[in-house]
């Protein structure tokens, strides 16, 4: 197992690990998943994500990169970052990442699971492909994010949901995207590993801001309705049935400027233009029960048939209960109840709108 470049530091914060992606992660602190997830929601939490992949790319191969997801790269503006998607030649996705300009090059992040994976593929289609090794990733996040961080990075300020820049810190370059995975405010900040702990050591001394595990990055992107890959979205799950087809660009449209060509495209164009068999939904259990990841979903209490699965769920602290990401079948209708198997007992679950709780970026 591969371990954090802050592993001592949370070792020193109380950290409970756990292996994930080939990595010795902070699952939670002594402050526990929940009591974690509600400060994030009131006040600030810092993540270390640098398990992440973070790659770079040069200007003259965006082209090449574009070519590999349905997503609008050419005209991505100086200072813009943009959600993207590797997909398949059976249109299933690879990877879901994050892609920002900064100055001449393209800066991506891609999922720790999918890293050694994806930087294979990229390679075996673009020139130039760098690995960013040294360097470590941050994020912070929640209603606080902003004055947190500024008191360090004024300018971050100025910037807006899905802003990128290069910033200077103590003569060490940051890439500071305004975005994150957990509904909330906040940064992402790409740090030279060898000065991230000087650097979450000054940040941490802001009472605001308290250490946040991945238990409670499961929840709080849980309950903003977040993918995540492995679980709501892999090779074999569209993007359209996934419920990201406003992830694909105009642009990569039919009728667009520069329209299909990457892989799986007459797959995923034909279910933008006549449905897919398949859709994601938002699902309420009753009760407090979280219905989890494999549950089937049945059309009737009894004698129903299997129409869909549980792709991601758990207890949602700030809904107050559970919460649950699912495909089913796209005839099912939008107001119908389903159930849920747990453990050979069935289970009433009701559709509802996603996200579970409002999303607060600043736009």
């Amino acid at each position: 197992m591969k371990r954090l470049p802050l592993h001592h530091l949370h070792e020193s914060l109380g950290a409970k690990f756990a292996d994930f992606a080939g990595w010795t992660m902070p699952m939670q602190y002594p402050r526990g998943i929940m009591g974690e997830h509600l400060w994030c929601r009131d006040q600030a939490g810092l993540f270390d994500v640098s398990h992440m992949g973070q790659l770079r790319v040069d200007a003259d191969q965006v082209s090449a990169l574009e070519a590999l997801m349905p997503v609008d790269i050419l005209d991505l503006a100086p200072g813009r970052q943009r959600y993207g998607l590797l997909t398949n030649a059976q249109g299933g996705v690879l990877d879901d990442l994050m892609l920002a300009r900064l100055g001449d090059e393209i800066f991506i992040v891609v999922n720790a699971g999918r890293a050694e994976a994806d930087i294979a593929h990229l390679t075996a289609h673009i020139d130039g492909i760098a690995v960013l090794s040294d360097r470590a990733l941050l994020a912070v996040q929640g209603p606080a994010a902003e004055s947190v961080v500024a008191a360090h990075l004024p300018e971050v300020t100025e910037m807006r949901f899905m802003d990128a820049q290069q910033l200077d810190w103590d003569g060490a370059a940051l890439f500071v995207t305004r975005s994150g995975y957990t509904g909330e405010d906040g940064f992402e900040i790409s740090v030279p590993a060898a000065r991230v702990e000087a650097f979450a050591q000054l940040l941490l001394e802001d009472k605001r801001l308290e250490p946040i595990g991945l238990g409670a990055r499961d929840t709080l992107r849980l309950e903003a309705g977040l993918p995540l890959y492995g679980n709501d979205l892999d090779e074999n799950i569209s993007p359209v049935e996934a419920g990201l087809a406003w992830a694909i660009s105009r642009s990569r449209r039919p009728g667009g400027a520069r329209a299909g060509g990457y892989p799986g495209d007459d797959v995923i164009e034909a279910q933008m233009a006549d449905g897919a068999s398949r859709r994601a939904v938002a699902l309420r259990p009753e009760g407090r029960a979280p219905m989890r990841r494999g549950v089937t979903l049945y059309d009737a209490a009894e004698g129903g048939r299997a129409v869909g699965e549980v792709t991601s769920g758990g207890f949602g602290p700030t809904v107050g209960g559970p919460v649950t990401l699912a495909l089913v079948e796209a005839s099912m209708p939008t107001d119908a109840s389903l159930w849920g198997d747990v453990r050979g007992k069935l289970l009433p679950v009701a559709q509802t709108a996603r996200p579970f709780v409002p999303r607060g970026y600043k736009r």
